[in-house]
């Protein structure tokens, strides 16, 4: 008797579970081809889901405001989720799920021909740096390539529209950074890939108010100031107070909290992480032995 293997993950596609290897969508999903696609990205700490209300509640608003009428409901999806993360056996997995426009009737170029498709897969953990890299920082380049304009592609529907977000990056790892901001059309700090960002001066932190995903770690970080009277505020963030902050942290749920330790050829405040981000990142991580 055969064993599938999912240790390296699993996927919901199409109704079947599958190892992520075999994980396969249509190649005329315009999803793939149009980018036509929402998704969101929900994370597992010691097998237990963190804020998953909260992420289902962003991607349900984005599956709304893309006009999709899914084959699966909420209570579907998270049993769907759960048995991902049951089937792999991972105990801490990057668990995502994706809903796309799916393919029209032959010869139709009209959205509402689609058959909406839903996918799902769950993988070992990811970070943008890990714990090892969080004792010393990232180093980060400031990109001259504008943040897609959220007039155009609205970044609080979590999208794959990365090309702006992949140049920057490989122009990062080319000036020897390892992670890269991008600026919105007014010239003020927007978010880099997959991660929003604050700056922290004088004890207090300020995140950008426009053009940036509403990212749940995010939030997250929000609720730590509030519930410990570090003041926060949402607001510009110019390059200058990137240049000029004593800490810089960025949020994902690939990592959770991360300090900044340089930006360009300029250190951060003397160059290692600070207090600010150390007493952040203490709170995420005990939030989730709460959970």
């Amino acid at each position: 008797m055969t064993v599938t293997d999912f240790s390296a993950g699993a996927a919901w596609i199409s109704g079947d579970i599958v190892p992520i290897a075999e994980a396969r969508i249509p190649i005329l999903d315009w999803g793939f081809t149009r980018s036509d696609a929402t998704y969101d990205v929900v994370h597992t700490w010691d097998g237990t889901f963190f804020r998953l209300d909260d992420h289902l509640a962003r991607f349900w608003r984005g599956v709304q405001t893309l006009r999709y009428q899914l084959p699966v409901d909420d209570a579907e999806v998270r049993s769907i989720l759960q048995q991902l993360v049951d089937v792999s056996g991972l105990s801490n997995a990057y668990v995502a799920l994706i809903a796309t426009r799916g393919a029209p009737m032959p010869g139709s170029r009209d959205p509402r021909d689609c058959r909406n498709q839903f996918y799902a897969f769950a993988i070992p953990f990811v970070w943008i740096a890990d714990p090892e890299k969080q004792k010393v920082g990232l180093r980060m380049a400031i990109s001259d390539r504008e943040r897609i304009r959220p007039e155009a592609v609205d970044p609080t529907v979590k999208n794959y529209h990365w090309l702006d977000f992949q140049v920057a990056l490989l122009q990062a790892y080319d000036a020897g950074a390892e992670t890269v901001v991008l600026l919105n059309s007014d010239g003020n700090v927007c978010e880099g890939p997959g991660f929003n960002i604050f700056v922290v001066k004088s004890g207090a932190l300020a995140t950008p108010d426009r053009g940036a995903l509403e990212g749940i770690t995010r939030q997250t970080v929000i609720d730590i100031c509030a519930a410990n009277e570090i003041p926060m505020v949402i607001r510009p963030v110019s390059v200058s107070d990137l240049m000029e902050a004593d800490e810089i942290i960025i949020t994902s749920t690939a990592g959770g909290v991360m300090p900044i330790s340089q930006v360009d050829d300029t250190p951060v405040g003397n160059g290692m992480p600070g207090e600010m981000f150390a007493r952040i990142h203490r709170a995420y991580w005990d939030m989730h032995s709460d959970a």
